[in-house]
């Protein structure tokens, strides 16, 4: 078996024990990366040299008896929303093609210092503006969607070129992507991680997180990426968590709330039958279901929308006015649509959003944790991104995906996206679990469970030889 072949905690036992140096393991995702990325092109910037050199660094900390822990000598995708020090960052934007920032962002900086080994920068639909990645080919049909807008991150896991990648998540932008490219994802708690250096989409939404294989992995490094930055307004000093201990304490005697609407719209049935089915496990294995209604349902994307296209707008104001000509025509158009936004709509929004949150507080009084689809349905085909509904209405993908994902971000709970089965076309279906505030420890004891229990999660697609499509 191949180094990158293996799982995160295989690879740092062999690192540990120097039966493999991270040199060996770098080069062994560069080798995967330069196999497959012509069919997926997940990364729009490979840093080779740069890989290799912190790799020997960290083979020569090892050496000296300074092993840092699980992450040291790990390879790393950093999604190009992400500031990264020298290197070329362009968040996927002519607006951005000579972006070389002098500073690392935080999380970067973190995993830095835990000892990571970054093999470039991935795709991300432009500004990370849409849910579909349209540059990147999702490594289980290159001919579909990785989803997006962390959709580069998504298919390089997905396809086994590093253990880790960055993404961020103002509307699902984590858990879309590692939902149709098979992979676990994390959106933590708003303010759990900071994100100074990382560009922004909406500035009340943004949060950042990692895609991993599995689990366990997902603890490890959303761990290493906490922590306290008064450069993050938003930023909440709770001290470093250790979200691994007690990973494998099981579900006995949780609430696990099943919801009977708005995750049940317009939603395959393959995906409805994947998470009842997900459900099921869990009550095997001790868990209590509770059916709960989604309050205020109807009001949560309205909220999501009306805040994100006024922020997203404020944010790119400059370059509206300077260089419209380097956005991309789709993302021109939303970013002009959000200055129609009215302010006492902007503001209507802000208030709306604080009920949403107060009536979500109130439905957790009786549920641990709350399960459903991640996305409504398998990747969408890249030239043909809609889902068509029985009922005949039309739906593009970006607001499929975005949909299910959503109620997280206009709460800030932490959501984490778990494989779960996969579709009779041979598609990665998940499932999305949603905590209490600052629970992140309790989402990844009910995913862990559930990982436990199948044996899709850490599957590496055998990623087809189909040609990109063009774009």
């Amino acid at each position: 078996m191949e180094l990158y072949e293996l799982s995160l905690s295989d690879v740092a036992d062999k690192i540990k024990s120097k039966e493999v140096s991270p040199v060996e393991v770098a080069q062994s995702s560069l080798d995967r990366l330069a196999e497959v990325e012509p069919a997926i092109t997940s990364f729009v910037t490979v840093t080779g040299e740069h890989a290799l050199a912190q790799a020997a660094a960290a083979e020569a900390e090892i050496a000296a008896g300074n092993y840092k822990g699980a992450l040291h000598g790990i390879p790393l995708g950093v999604k190009d929303l992400y500031d990264t020090a020298g290197i070329l960052t362009t968040s996927s934007s002519a607006q951005r093609a000579d972006n070389v920032p002098t500073a690392d962002s935080a999380s970067v900086a973190k995993l830095y210092d835990a000892g990571m080994v970054m093999v470039g920068k991935t795709h991300t639909h432009e500004f990370a503006y849409g849910a579909t990645t349209p540059t990147s080919g999702n490594p289980w049909d290159p001919t579909r969607t990785p989803g997006g807008s962390s959709g580069g991150s998504g298919a390089a896991v997905g396809a086994g070129i590093v253990h880790v990648a960055l993404g961020s998540d103002t509307g699902g932008s984590i858990r879309i992507p590692a939902g149709l490219c098979g992979t676990v994802g994390l959106k933590p708690t708003f303010g759990r991680a900071s994100r100074a250096g990382v560009a922004s989409l909406s500035w009340s939404l943004d949060h950042v997180g990692p895609l991993t294989r599995n689990v366990v992995d997902a603890g490890l490094v959303m761990a290493a990426m906490s922590g306290y930055d008064r450069r993050d307004p938003a930023s909440v000093n709770l001290g470093i968590p250790d979200f691994v201990t007690g990973i494998d304490g099981g579900v006995a005697g949780k609430r696990i709330g099943i919801p009977t609407n708005f995750y049940t719209y317009h939603v395959e049935q393959e995906t409805q039958d994947v998470a009842r089915r997900a459900a099921e496990v869990l009550q095997g294995l001790g868990a209590e279901l509770v059916e709960v209604e989604i309050p205020l349902a109807e009001y949560i994307l309205p909220v999501e929308w009306g805040i994100l296209t006024a922020e997203a707008s404020a944010y790119h104001m400059d370059a509206l006015r300077h260089s419209p000509e380097k956005f991309t025509e789709e993302v021109r158009t939303l970013v002009e649509a959000g200055e129609a936004v009215l302010a006492t709509d902007y503001i209507n929004s802000i208030r709306l959003r604080t009920r949403i949150q107060e009536a979500w507080r109130d439905m957790y009084k009786d549920i641990d944790v709350l399960l459903g689809p991640t996305v409504p349905g398998v990747a969408a085909l890249r030239e043909d991104p809609y889902f068509r509904w029985n009922d005949g209405v039309v739906e593009g993908a970006t607001s499929a995906y975005s949909r299910m994902s959503a109620p997280a971000n206009v709460t800030g709970l932490p959501a984490l996206q778990v494989p779960a089965e996969f579709s009779a076309m041979g598609l990665p279906i998940g499932v999305q679990i949603i905590g209490k505030p600052f629970h992140e420890a309790e989402i990844l004891q009910v995913g862990y469970a559930l990982e436990q229990a199948s044996d899709v999660v850490g599957r590496i697609a055998p990623v087809a030889s189909a040609a990109p499509v063009p774009v």
